[in-house]
């Protein structure tokens, strides 16, 4: 048997991909980055309940994403501290590379669009609308 999340974290190294769901053989990948393609399983009705992640960057607004999602478990290579108390609050297993203050901007400036657009937000549902809005 097969374990979801090891084979979604080989997936994401050896594959270049930067977010991988995978359960019970089926696997949805994607090399996009940031919050599109979780947002664009969102928009397809995608039932993700009890999926296993594996993720590049995970920050808050990724986070209540994959809450959304129904997500079991993640793992993330980079996840923020707010991102990790979303997931843990939701009941989701997650364990990481490395875990930071906040996602910074590709820039490095400052905070990832994403992170400073959920940083006062509590819930999934308010979430998603203020990505929406920020995209």
């Amino acid at each position: 048997m097969v374990d979801n999340l090891e084979h979604a974290k080989n997936l994401l190294q050896q594959e270049q991909y930067t977010c991988v769901m995978c359960k019970e053989g089926r696997v949805y990948t994607s090399r996009d980055r940031g919050v599109k393609p979780i947002l664009e399983w969102i928009n397809q009705g995608l039932d993700a309940n009890g999926f296993s992640v594996a993720d590049k960057v995970v920050g808050k607004g990724a986070a209540f994403l994959y809450v959304l999602l129904g997500i079991k478990e993640l793992y993330a290579l980079v996840i923020s501290k707010p991102a990790v108390e979303v997931l843990e609050k939701n009941n989701i297993t997650v364990t990481y590379g490395r875990k930071v203050d906040a996602i910074k901007n590709r820039t490095g400036t400052g905070l990832c669009p994403m992170e400073q657009g959920t940083k006062d937000i509590d819930s999934p549902e308010e979430a998603l609308l203020a990505i929406r809005e920020t995209l």
